[in-house]
């Protein structure tokens, strides 16, 4: 399937930016309160490359998606975006089925893995974008169920201690709260997904 990079670009940002407020009041609970402002001056500017971001084969484009996240998203949400938009831009092929970016996706979670010294279950975006991955790449995802399963895995959060990240400095505390990142992963997959379905 191709993917309508402009609409992409454009969906994505208009629903972290939308998000800001709720992301801080995630954050505000059990981190920095800064990850809904930061989200949104990331995607902000990235707006504001838009035109030079699709002069770009689609790779280039994500690539310079992440590099924008990394130099404008402050905290550690902006090298981890970063990270997420980099590899799938070096990992996705032109015209990506499901499986392929489900692929892409895994890759990513392997270099979030590395760069955050973070696994699934220890209450970060891992959380929603390892069992993403994991699905998507099994062949037998539709979008509805991928929708689905970045929903439940952001509130498979809430009871969750944080072992890594801010949060994890709360303890016990961090557990009846989402995590923001988890939170703002299941928003960029869904995008995705209605982008892909033409729902944007």
């Amino acid at each position: 399937m191709a993917l309508p990079l402009d609409t992409l670009l454009d969906t994505l940002s208009a629903r972290i930016i939308a998000a800001a407020e709720e992301l801080t009041e995630l954050d505000s609970a059990i981190g920095d309160a800064d990850h809904g402002l930061n989200m949104k001056r990331g995607f902000e500017a990235v707006q504001a490359e838009r035109t030079n971001i699709l002069a770009k084969p689609t790779g280039e484009a994500l690539k310079t998606v992440g590099m924008t996240l990394v130099m404008k998203v402050g905290g550690a949400s902006g090298p981890l975006y970063g990270t997420l938009f980099m590899t799938l831009g070096k990992e996705l092929p032109e015209d990506p089925t499901l499986a392929d970016i489900g692929r892409a996706l895994q890759a990513s979670v392997v270099a979030l893995k590395a760069r955050g010294k973070a696994e699934v279950g220890n209450k970060t975006m891992l959380d929603v974008l390892g069992p993403v991955a994991a699905h998507l790449e099994s062949g037998t995802a539709s979008l509805d169920s991928v929708r689905a399963l970045a929903t439940a895995s952001a509130r498979a959060t809430i009871p969750m201690k944080a072992i890594r990240g801010r949060a994890s400095f709360l303890g016990d505390r961090s557990i009846g709260h989402m995590d923001p990142g988890a939170r703002s992963s299941e928003i960029l997959i869904t995008a995705v997904c209605d982008v892909l379905e033409g729902k944007s």
